[in-house]
């Protein structure tokens, strides 16, 4: 254990909001003890899943009621980092120096955003797209300007210089006949599309086998007949039909399809294409959207106003996608630049306060690291790394960021991004209030409830579930719900599940039944707050690509991919919830033939299905294993499931949704979900309590009599990783947090 010590006492930030903001009550429900539940994760008869949290417990105590998270001063997490510090107490001068860039390094902070911020006259020409892109799309204001000159003479052929002269390269690759017959299939293929026959399929240069000459012709045949399309089978070139030129003929020129199609083949990083001025905001619409459709991975487009009050729709390939990083040495420096620091919030999602973040900065969320997702309501203390963001930058964010519950501090030079689970845990010191017997308890001691509690949890540890805040508590919808519909790839059911309004009339329920009313976009986006970032990324794309599958795909597409895994991952964590509790059910705490462990021995350079051993008869039989060593698995493609009972209900499960393990993978949201392991069983660390009067003065364990006195409980403890205090506490008390 290398967080030993308990840690010192915390003091939250100055409340901004109301006192009694969030509170939940809870304990309600009689008590329940291990021997008494038989929660299978399936409603009894009905085959209709529930998300079960913590209903299932390994300890046999009777448990207390109380209330948690009456404030957010009541729930304060903090960090644990990898050299077992709480993340808030390290001082700067301590933190290591940065191998990477300085801090300043004489960068103006406009130098540390690509994002492209334009003038409100600018924002008002074809704003579904000047503002609809994908969160990745940004050009710096030099690019932009070095576009809108060229688009002036609105020439076609200044805009695109080619680089070699394309009859002499083939006549220099292909022999004279081959010339020649290629020649005849491609004037063939312009007559039929005239007379809209059908065109020969494909006709074959023959065999070649040197894979760069391959090349050289490749590119040559596209620069010259860009209305074809060519393919290497079996060693030959076979060359067709190029369809997405027909179609584009339907919205532009011949003339600029083939001059586009000629930029696309040249692939030249600093060139740019812009089309011929259109004040046709539908046409330029259906032009957007084709492109986004057939070349979206490669580039990116927007419309720009040029001199006579029309728009031009500019072209440029994407860096991400398109080309190597670049070479100079000031690019360089500015994608290293990487700035960690320590984020305090208050009563705000991680998500959220991230959004908000890369808008005040002028950054992507996805330039944001972290090593995982902090309670909503609560005070928390986490380590992020901002990239392309200079300490100086950030610091300038001042007062601006208090106003929502922020506040940032230890900001420094770091060398790389943080990762998910790159942290030793998180310190819980909580507040439970209003203690209570439970209401089937007439004759036990509060006080003795609760140390007995205490020390069986201490000692047994308790069922390691995610907590019901990985699902959305108390909402409507559940996220798990939205995860499963984007595992089943039903885009648009996602996205009306994510705009399902919750009962009531607040500012952003009034926005999503209007649009799950009217499916009007634009109308809903001018009704939702700023500070509902997801939301308005939604929105934003669904305006202009369309309330249908393809249009909602480039919905979910444009906000981050930590935001998307969330919903599936939301998804697979309540599979596992219920898992566990059916080997509970099952097999109680004994480790029975085939559970999962993980292997003792040391592996090197092995894949972790490599490292999961499944238990024999005989080593159960000689008792080799406990059951705080026995994994399940998270749900993905990838995964080893347990070879008993509890193997053969997950696949029924998964089968009841519609999923098979190739559903893991989901190339259209650019979502992979190989699957991982969790431990049934966690301990708490560093276990401490005491009693506090409502006034919170400290009145220690003593004993005595407490029943009759209104009290409250301080505890404070740390988890490992991916552990939900919730939970904790739920085995505990004996109630549903």
């Amino acid at each position: 254990m290398r967080f030993k010590s308990p840690p010192p006492s915390l003091h939250p930030l100055p409340s901004g909001g109301p006192a009694h903001e969030g509170r939940r009550r809870v304990g309600r429900l009689p008590y329940r003890v291990a021997s008494r539940l038989s929660n299978t994760g399936m409603e009894e008869g009905s085959g209709i899943p529930v998300a079960l949290h913590s209903s299932t417990y390994v300890n046999d105590h009777v448990g207390f009621c109380g209330s948690i998270k009456t404030s957010p001063s009541d729930f304060i997490v903090t960090e644990i980092n990898m050299c077992g510090q709480l993340v808030n107490e390290i001082a700067v001068d301590s933190l290591p120096k940065s191998g990477g860039t300085s801090s300043d390094q004489g960068r103006s902070h406009q130098g540390d955003s690509k994002r492209l911020r334009l003038s409100p006259s600018e924002q008002r020409i074809d704003e579904e797209h000047c503002r609809g892109q994908d969160e990745d799309l940004y050009c710096t204001s030099e690019v932009l300007h070095s576009t809108v000159r060229e688009s002036e003479e609105h020439e076609i052929n200044n805009v695109l210089e080619c680089h070699h002269d394309k009859a002499v390269t083939l006549d220099s690759l292909l022999d004279t006949n081959v010339k020649e017959q290629l020649s005849h299939f491609a004037c063939c293929v312009k007559d039929t599309w005239n007379s809209k026959r059908e065109a020969d399929t494909e006709f074959s240069l023959g065999p070649i086998p040197d894979k760069k000459v391959r090349a050289s012709v490749h590119g040559a045949i596209r620069q010259e007949y860009p209305f074809l399309a060519t393919a290497t089978k079996c060693g030959e070139i076979v060359v067709k039909a190029n369809q997405d030129y027909q179609e584009l003929c339907k919205l532009v020129t011949e003339e600029e399809a083939s001059a586009f199609l000629q930029f696309i083949d040249a692939k030249l990083e600093s060139s740019k294409f812009a089309f011929r001025p259109d004040g046709n905001k539908v046409h330029r619409t259906s032009v957007h959207h084709f492109l986004s459709k057939k070349f979206g991975k490669l580039v990116e487009t927007k419309s720009f106003p040029d001199s006579e009050q029309k728009v031009v729709i500019v072209v440029r390939f994407r860096e991400k996608n398109g080309f190597r990083k670049r070479t100079n040495v000031e690019s360089r420096e500015k994608e290293d630049i990487y700035t960690g620091f320590t984020l305090q919030k208050e009563n705000l999602e991680t998500l959220e306060a991230i959004s908000y973040l890369a808008s005040e900065l002028g950054v992507l969320p996805s330039d944001f690291s972290y090593t995982g997702i902090k309670d909503k309501k609560a005070f928390t203390y986490q380590d992020m790394v901002v990239k392309k963001v200079t300490p100086k930058r950030l610091k300038q964010l001042g007062s601006t960021i208090g106003k929502k519950g922020l506040g940032l501090s230890n900001v420094h030079s770091v060398s790389q991004p943080l990762r998910l689970g790159q942290l030793q845990g998180n310190h819980f010191a909580i507040i439970v209030r209003d203690l209570k017997l439970h209401s089937k308890d007439c004759c036990g001691s509060l006080k003795e409830r609760v140390c007995e509690s205490m020390e069986n949890v201490k000692k047994n540890g308790f069922i390691n579930y995610y907590g019901s805040q990985r699902f959305g508590q108390g909402q409507t919808i559940h996220t798990d719900q939205i995860g499963l519909a984007l595992l089943n790839k039903e885009m648009v059911k996602a996205v009306k599940l994510f705009f399902t309004p919750e009962d009531s009339d607040d500012p952003v329920n009034k926005a999503k039944k209007y649009f799950l009313q009217t499916e009007d976009a634009k109308g809903s986006l001018a009704m939702l707050p700023d500070f509902k970032v997801r939301e308005r990324m939604l929105l934003r794309a669904l305006n202009r690509y369309g309330l249908n599958h393809e249009g909602c795909t480039r919905g979910w597409l444009s906000i981050p991919h930590s935001m998307r895994i969330f919903y599936v991952h939301a998804y697979c964590s309540k599979i596992w919830n219920e898992a566990v509790s059916y080997r509970i059910k099952v097999y109680g705490t004994r480790v029975v033939t085939g559970d999962l462990v993980f292997s003792t021995g040391y592996i090197e350079n092995c894949s972790l299905n490599d490292k999961v051993h499944v238990v024999t008869s005989a080593e159960e039989m000689a008792n080799k294993y406990t059951i705080n060593q026995v994994i399940l698995p998270m749900a993905g493609y990838s995964v080893q499931y347990p070879a008993n009972k509890v193997g053969e209900w997950y696949h029924k499960r998964l089968a009841g949704d519609g999923l098979q393990m190739g559903h893991f993978r989901i190339p259209a949201l650019q979502l992979n979900v190989p699957g991982s392991y969790r431990h049934i069983l966690k301990y708490p660390h560093d276990l401490s309590y005491s009693f506090l009067e409502n006034s919170g003065k400290d009145i220690g364990t003593a004993s005595g009599s407490v029943q009759d006195s209104p009290l409250s409980l301080s505890v404070s403890f740390w988890l490992d990783p991916s552990c939900y205090a919730t939970v904790c506490l739920g085995e505990i008390m004996k109630c549903a947090l």
